[in-house]
Order: C-alpha cells, then sequence, then structure tokens
C-alpha cells in the first residue's frame, strides 16, 4: 500500500484530481498506527475517501496548505500528538531546543497554539471550506480552559480557532459520521447531532437535537472566579460517560459553546479492523533524517486504548477515555507477524501496550452499572470491585506473543499500575519472569499519602508492598531485577515537607530516581485546575501550590538527592523547609552543618551563600555556564 500523498502529483499518481478530505498536523508523516492523522487518515481511505495529509506546513503564509488544492468536504487540523505549547516549552517556560516529532529532532516546525494557526492560514486559501478541529490540542482546550504559559483563563480553542466544528475525544466515530454524511450532501452547520463533536451557537441555542444539556457557568464567570472554575471543571467531568453523559452548554458571551456527550467506545472487532488497516510503518519518504518519535515506536504494538486510572495531572482519560478499548489477542499477534516481516526488525518488539499495559482487557462486569457511573477513576481510592482485570487474558497474551517466530524478547515499557499487581497473579509472574530486563519503571509520583490523594495515585504503604513482592517473586525465580521509580515534583498540594519524606522513603528503600517529572499545568486536567484555583474542587479545600522557580528546583533537587551537582539545593531545600536534622540521613554525615552555612534568604542566580563559600554552585548556576547534564523531565 503506498503513502498517503502530501503532495498534488502523489495525488494524480493515485487518479484523484480532488480530494475529499486533507489533514493537516503539526507531526511528521509517520504512517504508523501510534500517529492520529494517520491512523485516522487510513480508515478514511478504507472507506472509500480520498484522502491526504499536509504535515508541518510552512504556517508563515497560506501557500503551503494549498498544495493538495481544495477539499470535497472539509480540513481535518490537529496540533501533533502533543499540545503545541507543552511541544515548544519547559515546565519553567523555557523554550525547548527539540522535537521528537520532526526529522532531524528540531525545534520550530509547528508554531504556537498550532490549532488556532492552521485554521486561520487554511480560511485565508479557502474561506468557504470547512475545517473541523481534532486532537488533543484541541480536545483538551475545548472548554474555557487555564493556559499556565499565559497564566490566565482563555476561552474555548473553538472561538479562537473559527473552525466549524471540533472532535474531542477518539475521533473514528464522530469522523466516519461527519464525512459520510457530507458526501450525502448535508451541510456542517447542520451537523449538530454528532457525538464527540463540539459547535458554536447562539446564546440560546442548544439541547435540541435528543440529548440531555448540562450548563456549567460561563467563560466570563470562570474568568473572574476561581471557584466558578472549578465548579465548571467537576461539572463537565461528570459528564464525560458516554453512555450517561449529557451535552454540555458553555456561554461565551453572546454565544455558546455545545459539546455534545462523548462518542461510543469501539467494540473489540472494530479495533481489530482499525489496526488491521495497511500501514507502512515508516515515516514518509521525503524526509532523509531520523524522527526520534519514530524510532521509539516502530516496534512497537498497541493492544488497547483509555485508562481506567483517572490521574488527576493526566490527559489521557480526558481525551481517551476511562473505558478500556481493547483488540483481540487475535489481532494483536498477526499485526506482530507483520511486524517481523519487516527487514528492519532485529527480534525485539519495544512495547506490547498501552496508556497502562496491565490494563489490556480491564471492563466492567457491571453493564447496567457501568451506563450509569460517573466514577472519574476505577481503581481510586481503591479498585472497583466491578471491574475485571482481565489477569488471565494478559498473561495468556504475553505468553502467545512470545512464541510468534522471529520475536526473540518483548519488552513492556508503556509502564503497569503496580496496585492492580497483586490482583494480577498470572500476569505479574509472566511480566517478571519474562519480560522486565532487569529494570522495571513504575510511576508511584510520590510518597506522601497527602499528594498521592490529590494526584489519584496509591498511597506510599500500597508501593511498599508492591516493591516487597516484587523482590521476592524476583528472588524466587532467581533474577537480579529491580525497580526505577518515576516520580513528580511540584504537583499542587505538594509542599517542601513532603518532598522531604519522599527523598527520605526513597533512600531507606535504596531507590534512585532516574527521571522527575517537574508538574506543568497542561490544559484540561484536574491537577491543572488546582493549580490554577489553589483548591482541591473536590472538597473544597485550600491547597498549597508551588508557583516559583525556586520551589520547584528545591522540590525536584530532594528527589535527586543521590547527585553530586544537586548537593547544595538539598541542602537549601533542607533549611527552607525546617528540616535540617534530616540532612545527615539523606546525604551522609556532617551534612547538618552544612544546612546551617545554606543562605538563609536565596539568591537571583539560584546560588546559596554556603555553597559559594565553598567553591561550589547551584545547579542553576552551573547550568547557566553548560556544566550539568540535564535529565530530561
Amino acid at each position: 500500500m503506498a503513502f498517503l500523498p502530501i503532495t498534488g502529483e502523489e495525488a494524480l499518481r493515485r487518479g484523484w484530481n480532488e480530494l475529499d478530505v486533507i489533514f493537516v498536523t503539526g507531526d511528521a508523516y509517520i504512517d504508523h498506527p501510534a500517529f492520529g492523522a494517520p491512523l485516522l487518515a487510513r480508515l478514511l481511505e478504507s472507506r472509500g475517501f480520498r484522502v491526504g495529509i499536509i504535515a508541518q506546513p510552512d504556517w508563515r503564509s497560506k501557500e503551503p496548505f494549498t498544495v493538495l488544492g481544495r477539499p470535497r468536504l472539509f480540513f481535518a487540523v490537529s496540533a501533533g500528538a502533543m499540545d503545541s505549547m507543552v511541544a515548544h516549552y519547559t515546565p519553567a517556560r523555557k523554550l525547548r531546543r527539540d522535537d521528537a516529532y520532526t526529522p532531524g529532532n528540531r525545534h520550530g516546525a509547528r508554531p504556537n497554539r498550532a490549532v488556532i494557526v492552521y485554521t486561520t492560514r487554511l480560511k485565508e486559501a479557502f474561506r468557504d471550506v470547512p475545517v473541523v478541529l481534532g486532537g488533543i490540542e484541541a480536545s483538551m482546550r475545548r472548554f474555557a480552559h487555564y493556559d499556565y504559559w499565559e497564566d490566565r483563563v482563555r476561552r474555548s480553542i473553538l472561538f479562537d480557532a473559527k473552525a466549524d466544528l471540533l472532535v474531542y475525544g477518539m475521533g473514528e466515530r464522530p469522523l466516519l459520521e461527519l464525512a459520510g454524511r457530507m458526501r450525502s450532501g448535508e451541510r456542517i452547520s447542520d451537523l449538530k447531532d454528532i457525538r464527540g463533536t463540539a459547535y458554536r451557537e447562539g446564546r440560546a441555542g442548544g439541547g435540541r437535537h435528543g440529548f440531555e444539556v448540562r450548563e456549567i457557568p460561563s467563560w466570563e464567570e470562570v474568568a473572574a472566579d476561581r471557584k466558578a472554575f472549578a465548579d465548571a471543571f467537576l461539572l463537565a467531568e461528570e459528564e464525560m460517560n458516554p453512555f450517561c453523559g449529557a451535552a454540555v452548554i458553555q456561554r461565551h458571551g453572546d454565544r455558546s459553546l455545545v459539546c455534545n456527550p462523548p462518542a461510543f467506545p469501539l467494540v473489540e472487532a472494530e479495533m481489530d479492523e482499525l489496526y488491521a488497516l495497511s500501514f507502512e510503518k515508516a515515516p514518509h519518504p521525503s524526509y532523509g533524517e531520523p524522527i526520534p518519535a519514530y524510532e521509539q515506536i516502530r516496534n512497537s504494538v498497541t493492544t488497547h486504548r483509555g485508562c481506567a486510572g483517572g490521574c488527576s495531572f493526566c490527559a489521557i482519560a480526558g481525551h481517551q477515555g476511562k473505558l478500556v478499548q481493547s483488540r483481540s489477542e487475535d489481532s494483536i499477534l498477526a499485526e506482530l507477524e507483520r511486524l517481523a516481516a519487516f527487514p528492519w526488525f532485529k527480534g525485539s518488539v519495544s512495547d506490547l501496550g498501552g496508556p497502562t499495559a496491565n490494563m489490556y482487557g480491564a471492563c466492567c462486569t457491571n453493564a447496567a452499572a457501568m451506563r450509569q457511573c460517573r466514577r472519574p477513576s476505577c481503581i481510586h481510592p481503591k479498585p472497583c470491585p466491578k471491574l475485571d482485570l482481565a489477569d488471565q487474558r494478559g498473561a495468556a497474551l504475553l505468553r502467545r506473543a512470545r512464541k510468534v517466530p522471529a520475536v526473540r524478547n518483548v519488552a513492556i515499557s508503556s509502564g503497569v499500575r503496580f496496585e492492580l499487581l497483586p490482583l494480577q497473579r498470572g500476569y505479574f509472574r509472566e511480566l517478571v519472569s519474562f519480560h522486565v530486563g532487569g529494570l522495571l519503571k513504575v510511576a508511584p509520583e510520590h510518597l506522601s499519602d497527602a499528594v498521592t490523594l490529590r494526584m489519584r495515585k496509591p498511597g506510599r504503604e500500597v508501593f511498599l508492598a508492591f516493591l516487597e513482592h516484587f523482590r521476592r517473586e524476583s528472588s524466587r525465580i532467581g533474577k537480579k531485577q529491580h525497580v526505577v521509580p518515576y516520580m513528580m515534583s511540584g504537583h499542587p498540594g505538594c509542599t517542601l515537607d513532603d518532598m522531604v519524606e519522599a527523598a527520605l522513603c526513597l533512600k531507606r528503600l535504596g531507590l534512585k530516581v532516574e527521571q522527575v517529572q517537574d508538574f506543568t499545568p497542561t490544559p484540561g486536567t484536574l491537577a491543572t485546575c488546582m493549580y490554577y484555583t489553589g483548591i482541591d474542587p473536590r472538597t473544597g479545600e485550600a491547597l498549597h501550590v508551588a508557583r516559583s522557580d525556586r520551589e520547584k528546583k528545591l522540590q525536584k533537587a530532594l528527589l535527586l538527592y543521590h547527585l553530586r551537582e544537586e548537593r547544595c539545593a538539598v541542602l537549601e531545600a533542607l533549611r527552607a523547609a525546617g528540616r535540617e536534622h534530616a540532612a545527615s540521613d539523606l546525604l551522609g554525615g556532617g551534612s547538618a552543618r552544612q544546612v546551617k552555612a545554606a543562605a538563609p534568604n536565596a539568591r537571583r542566580d539560584g546560588t546559596s551563600e554556603g555553597c559559594r563559600d565553598r567553591g561550589k554552585q547551584s545547579p542553576l548556576s552551573s547550568a547557566r555556564k553548560g556544566k550539568v547534564h540535564r535529565k530530561k523531565s
């Protein structure tokens, strides 16, 4: 199967004088089902639509948006696999120097707020052609939302982008219905009853299409009142079950955003059909440089989508949904066989999983309860008794995957929810015995129960029980294997004292953190709501929020206490937390005296006086001279 056309000449070689749908994406064109635009484009192609892709167009003029001509139905616009602002800036709002979704890993191939800019250029070039927004940037910004980079509440992206329709969540059902009905002659302005879509309407509009309606506080209200912002978030979150969710209306001045209920999840047969489509599993041949994102996933196979975890800081549940949609074992094994046939395949599958590898096959055992459930998480604070974790099915998949000819080993790198593994004994034994490879990466995120409660993550005792279980099982099978914890700093509700406790716990457990994620308030998540409002919207309780660069730096340094270059920042953090006595436990003998030598007040350059007097520098000061190795967070 040939690549989808990216130029008019390629379209003509297929015999296409005109395309039906043209995708515009902020990512390079990689013909692989792990990337949203190619996946949806291939699906439309399989249904007889003529589809092309404009990947990473130069947005400085309208001409690059005209290379495939005028589509007969609509343009489908996405910023790519990441929100463009997240792709461009670090948690400290500093410009990134790379972009994994671009050839050569170069920064600058997409604009800030890509969805808005792309739509503007398309409307300049083809004013009368409908534009449909999609992807995670549009999905998570569909309501009025807090924007971390501007530090203000922006209105729905649908108003700023001036598009005709927005598809949120996973787009297969909405796009197929939209394209099919437009092909039959319906106008996009009349298509206001499609699930999984949002549109603009007059102030009194909405709710005329058979859906129940729920109104949330307006853009003006949430921009002026943080309590109203928190209320709006919770009200919208309650309507995310596609089986019982209502249409949500949010007024914006004299108009309204109407967000229809979510699209229904795909069933197993539909998932199998989707991933059986003919993909080249490669970047378009016009690219002459490697694309890091492709190198990471080209040997991987997706087993399912959706996540029942509902972590506060994660966009997966908000975008993919909490209902897990899994492929059949036969479908997955067939893809493994196709993967093994590629000449570049060397026998190693880099990942067999999804958002959470050990949620493959998970489902609710009570259909009636599922259709009425409004819990944002199926496993927090404890796993729902109605949740079937499909232990034997997951274990059987791993066993069968190892037997595929030409497959020498199968890694599980998409992460596991460790709190579920005690309930998945079969999967756990398969994982530990054959798929760890010496290091198992898990994400407790924090070891303070007060913080993990805000995160919708399990607490410290659950992690300790898992760690003991893992070590015992590794010893039983005679393997030396270790856990590598992923941790997060700066999450709303987390104080320096909480970070000291987490660091001391890691030290006692003999664990060293390789990666620390500095919390970034991305649009549309519960944690971002907490960050902006300073309250937990579920309880109304006021929260401590680390907003200054100094405190964020100190929180992160505590988790990296074992690194020499972080020592001065750790000493400063201990003094700021009033925990000088913990220095000896955390850093070794004599460290308590060094805490007293740390500067009472932080210097602007991040260097403490105590460290400066010893001829040392803080991580921030050293980094400015290019002397500190930066770990990706």
